[in-house]
C-alpha cells in the first residue's frame, strides 16, 4: 500500500511538472542542477570519512550484456548534503522524518559574495535578509532560502573552499570561510517562518565556528539545512523553485542531497 501512494505521488509530481502554467506555483522553466557530483574530490570536514566507489563489476558479463555495479561509502555530512535538526538538537527531525514540504518550495537567493570575497570569515546577517525583503517587498516567509557567499566557485579546491586540505582533528582550527551569524539564524526563528536554508560552503556556520550556535538555533527550530550547494551563481534572487531530497537515512543526522531548482518562464 505504502508503494503504491509513492508512487501516486512521484506521478502526481511528473504530471504538476509537465501541465502547470509559468508561475511561482508551477515546475516550468529552466532547471539548474544545484548537487555537486560525488567522486574522490568531494570535498569533507577534515574529521569525516570521504567518498569512496569501489566497482564491483564493469564489463561484459558472462551471458553476453555490458553489466556494471558499485557499492560505496561516505560520511553523511559531506558534500552536497542536508543537515537534519537532530544533527544539532535531541528528539528533532531525523533524515526520514522531516516533512516534504520543507523540502520542496519557492526559494529566494541571498547573495553576499561581494561582502564574502572582502571576508572569507564573513558572516551573513539579518541586515542581508531584510536588503532583500525590501528589494522585493515581501517576507521570507515559506521559502526556501539559499545564500550565494561566492565560494562555490572554488569546488573542489580544498585551500580555497575551506581554507585547508589538510585531514583530522588538527585541521579543524585552520578552517575559513563564509557562514551564517547566530544573531541572524536567532532573527530566522524569532522573526520569520523560513522552510530551509543552504549555502554554497561546507557548513552553516562560518569556518571559525567552535559553538556552532546557528546549528543549533535552526535545528532547535526543525529548519533543515544544505551544505555545499553548488551552482548558485546561475539562480536570481527570486522566482525559482527548489526540490531537495535527500537519501532517506532512517534515524539519519543528515545525508547526500539531491538539489534542484527550476526558474520560472
Amino acid at each position: 500500500m505504502r508503494n503504491s501512494i509513492h508512487v501516486s505521488l512521484l506521478f502526481a509530481i511528473l504530471i504538476w511538472a509537465c501541465s502547470a502554467p509559468p508561475s511561482g506555483d508551477s515546475l516550468n522553466g529552466k532547471i539548474i542542477d544545484l548537487t555537486h557530483a560525488f567522486d574522490a574530490q568531494t570535498v569533507y570536514w577534515p574529521t569525516a570519512e570521504e567518498f569512496k566507489l569501489e566497482v564491483v563489476f564493469k564489463g561484459e558479463s558472462p551471458n553476453g550484456f555490458h553489466y556494471e555495479a558499485n557499492n560505496f561509502s561516505a560520511a553523511e555530512h559531506g558534500g552536497t548534503h542536508i543537515d537534519a535538526p537532530v544533527h544539532f538538537f535531541a528528539r528533532r527531525h531525523a533524515t526520514d522524518e522531516i516533512p516534504l514540504d520543507r523540502l520542496m518550495g519557492d526559494g529566494a537567493l541571498i547573495d553576499v559574495s561581494s561582502k564574502c570575497a572582502a571576508d572569507p570569515d564573513y558572516q551573513v546577517t539579518s541586515g542581508d535578509f531584510a536588503a532583500w525583503e525590501k528589494a522585493h517587498g515581501r517576507h521570507l516567509d515559506d521559502l526556501i532560502v539559499l545564500v550565494r557567499t561566492g565560494f562555490g566557485e572554488y569546488w573542489p579546491d580544498r585551500v580555497k573552499y575551506m581554507g585547508t586540505d589538510e585531514r583530522g582533528a588538527e585541521a579543524v582550527p585552520k578552517l575559513h570561510f563564509p557562514g551564517l551569524h547566530p544573531d541572524a539564524a536567532k532573527w530566522l526563528v524569532e522573526n520569520r517562518k523560513i522552510k530551509a536554508i543552504g549555502l554554497d560552503t561546507p557548513s552553516i556556520d562560518h569556518g571559525q565556528s567552535t559553538r556552532f550556535q546557528s546549528h543549533v538555533t535552526l535545528c532547535e527550530h526543525n529548519i533543515p539545512a544544505f551544505e555545499n550547494v553548488a551552482n548558485l551563481d546561475q539562480l536570481p534572487d527570486s522566482d525559482f523553485i527548489v526540490i531537495a531530497l535527500p537519501m532517506k537515512i532512517k534515524g539519519g543526522s543528515g545525508g547526500p542531497l539531491r538539489i534542484v531548482a527550476i526558474i520560472g518562464e
